[in-house]
């Protein structure tokens, strides 16, 4: 990388925490096919703390995870052990259980009915289930109130086990679908789905500092979460963390892990599923997961809170035509950030972000 670009990347890494309003800390890491490029990090992991924010600190990566569930999935779907078209039923017998939402009594009692089909397994990895999560959909948030089901940060199955706000494949809602794919890949793997990611991602990628669980030196690195309040002013919540070790290895959003190691995963993807230690994905495959899954011209876009002190409303790349892949948001547009029609990109709730650009063969977290 030029010199001169490095030191551009590096101040608007400073800017991002010195400014009124910013970060406590930050880091971020530009990958080629080769290796990483540009490596930057400013701040601290927590303010009123004295430990910088360092190349090698612990995120929780919240909804990054994802694409490491879809990874697993699709290896079924290479051995033919799942087709995408499957009744999720099959699998997890525990969906079909699901109803959608059909209004609230007067009372305030949701009502429901059956869904007009199954949800698929494809249903699960494109979001086109009818499931959300209880802080993008006040909807879902009321109908979790009036059942006591728990938040989806408790890392219980009971926490995915809520309501369909529209019959599979109608729309395109962000929601738990993932969680769901973990338990199928568990189901047919037979083991938590931290391991099947240790044996069948992490290994072949050589990752170590990534998991479910925290080990020592992970939760000596792991960088806060912190909570803004409406007048901007930041406040470190050193108790706010997933549990240690979780019920259930949320495929959706519980793994932790540095952004160095998942630059490998990123490496992975540009370079057609191949790692430094192994095969993870068959070339045809990892093409499969770049293209729109979307049926029936749906798109994807953003989101509306329904818990302003947990998320705000948003969108990428707005005003330009996104549908979703197997499972990465996806520009039909080019962007006004220079990334060409058909690059791939999520997020994680806890201010995270990457890119995956296969054509020009970068990415970035």
């Amino acid at each position: 990388m030029p010199q001169t670009m490095q030191q551009a990347a590096d101040t608007v890494l400073h800017y991002s925490v010195h400014r009124a309003g910013g970060a406590p800390g930050v880091v971020a890491m530009a990958t080629d096919r080769h290796a990483n490029f540009y490596e930057g990090c400013a701040g601290k992991r927590a303010l009123g703390h004295e430990q910088p924010m360092t190349l090698d600190s612990v995120m929780a990566l919240f909804s990054t995870t994802k694409a490491m569930t879809g990874v697993c999935l699709m290896q079924l779907v290479e051995e033919g052990r799942v087709r995408l078209d499957d009744a999720a039923k099959q699998y997890v017998p525990e969906i079909a259980e699901l109803q959608v939402l059909d209004g609230f009594d007067a009372d305030g009692r949701p009502r429901t009915r059956a869904p007009k089909r199954d949800i698929t397994v494809r249903d699960l990895i494109l979001h086109t289930s009818g499931l959300c999560y209880e802080f993008f959909s006040a909807d879902d948030l009321r109908y979790r109130t009036a059942h006591g089901i728990p938040t989806v940060v408790s890392s219980t199955f009971a926490s995915v086990r809520t309501v369909l706000l529209h019959d599979p494949g109608e729309a395109w809602t962000y929601g738990v679908g993932i969680d769901w794919l973990g338990r199928v890949v568990e189901q047919q793997r037979g083991q938590r789905l931290g391991a099947v990611m240790a044996e069948r991602i992490w290994a072949p990628l050589g990752m170590a500092d990534i998991g479910f669980t925290l080990t020592e030196p992970m939760k000596e690195r792991r960088a806060l979460l912190h909570d803004r309040a409406q007048d901007g002013q930041l406040t470190p919540l050193p108790d706010l963390i997933l549990p240690q070790p979780p019920e259930m290895d949320m495929g959706g959003h519980a793994l932790y892990a540095s952004v160095g190691e998942y630059m490998k995963f990123i490496r992975m993807f540009l370079n057609d599923g191949a790692g430094p230690h192994g095969r993870v994905l068959k070339a045809e495959t990892v093409e499969q997961m770049a293209q729109n899954g979307l049926p029936n011209n749906l798109t994807s876009g953003g989101w509306k809170t329904s818990i302003p002190s947990l998320a705000n409303d948003g969108e990428f790349d707005p005003g330009i035509t996104k549908t979703w892949a197997y499972t990465f948001q996806r520009n039909e547009e080019p962007a006004a950030t220079g990334r060409p029609a058909g690059s791939l990109s999520w997020a994680g709730l806890a201010n995270l972000f990457y890119w995956i650009d296969r054509k020009n063969g970068i990415g970035g977290f």
